[in-house]
């Protein structure tokens, strides 16, 4: 397998919507998959992330503003595509770029050897030798967990939004949902009409239509104050959900075994716990010097190191389906300009 993927132009890591991006844009510019170009990915075969998500899931951003630029989604474009919908239009895509996923294979590593312009990429399969290299991980790889949560016990079950996949996975009748972000609003509306839920946010966010929502919907800063502002929520507005039946707390303070504390002095004892906490990015493999010195968009402290799908590394929008295409064709031209 290491002699498959050695001495290619380029190798991809990851093949959601970044890393495939990033393949149709090298497409474009003349690069042949598996000849010029490879694509890993550590999951086992056909299982994309997108898969992992709960089945009634529906995305943010209508049609028009959830597919690539190479294709947009059949059907209604002002409609909000299923996850199922997007797993198969992945798929599409992948098999007409006539990319051939090597699955399976995790990247462990990346590191200059010698004085030319080779980088050896450590993988599960072996190591590798190549000119430039993707990372296009995910900017919600891995779940953010509370440091809290460990000490908390409950009746029912504790579960990262990451982890939840339909409502008969929460045993009890009530159950708390931490984070009142776009997830935790989801998980909310849809746990309202089979439990009692108690949303517990840290920060109140503004609430915007989601008919207005195009390609993003991050975190912004105030021209005014200069403080970031946490990204809106779409859709249900916490009155809405109030109306609804669900329960509004502020931020946990602390927890006691089965006690939660919240900071304005009240407290429950919920039966379940959904953490509707974030995610932190894919980037971990990479060296830290790549990490901090960012000297242009998606470039790293390490030449020939990239990384696509990222707002830290791409800027804002990146880590969506229609603003990564910005970040793949950077990478594209970097690429192709590359000595």
């Amino acid at each position: 397998m290491v002699a498959g993927l050695s001495h290619r132009r380029a190798i991809i890591v990851g093949t959601g919507q970044a890393g495939l991006a990033v393949a149709a844009a090298l497409s474009s510019e003349g690069l042949k998959p598996q000849h010029d170009f490879v694509v890993i990915d550590a999951a086992p075969k056909g299982a994309r992330s997108w898969a992992s998500r709960w089945p009634s899931m529906a995305l943010l951003s209508d049609a028009r503003h959830s597919a690539l630029a190479v294709r947009r989604l059949p059907g209604d474009q002002r409609r909000h595509p299923r996850v199922d919908e997007m797993v198969d239009y992945f798929t599409f895509i992948e098999a007409a770029l006539r990319v051939e996923t090597v699955w399976g294979t995790r990247a462990l590593g990346v590191e200059h050897r010698g004085n030319g312009s080779t980088l050896l990429l450590s993988t599960t399969a072996g190591e590798v030798q190549t000119r430039n290299v993707v990372c296009a991980t995910g900017a919600a790889a891995h779940a953010r967990i509370p440091d809290w949560a460990s000490a908390l016990t409950v009746p029912g079950v504790i579960l990262h939004s990451s982890e939840f996949q339909h409502p008969q996975l929460v045993p009890t009748e009530d159950v708390l949902i931490v984070g009142g972000g776009n997830s935790g609003v989801q998980l909310a509306r849809e746990l309202a009409a089979s439990h009692t839920v108690t949303l517990s946010t840290r920060t109140p966010r503004r609430q915007r239509p989601a008919t207005r929502h195009t390609s993003g919907v991050e975190e912004r800063t105030s021209w005014l104050s200069r403080k970031r502002r946490p990204e809106p929520v779409l859709g249900d507005s916490y009155h809405q959900l109030r109306r609804s039946g669900v329960r509004l707390k502020p931020a946990v303070g602390s927890v006691e075994g089965a006690l939660i504390n919240f900071v304005d002095g009240t407290h429950t004892q919920p039966g379940s716990v959904i953490l509707a906490t974030g995610y932190h990015p894919g980037d971990d493999w990479l060296p830290e010097s790549a990490r901090t010195d960012r000297s242009r968009r998606t470039m790293t402290g390490l030449p020939g190191l990239f990384v696509a799908g990222m707002p830290g590394y791409g800027g804002r929008g990146s880590d969506t389906i229609a603003g990564v295409w910005r970040d793949a064709a950077a990478i594209a031209n970097h690429i192709i300009n590359r000595p």
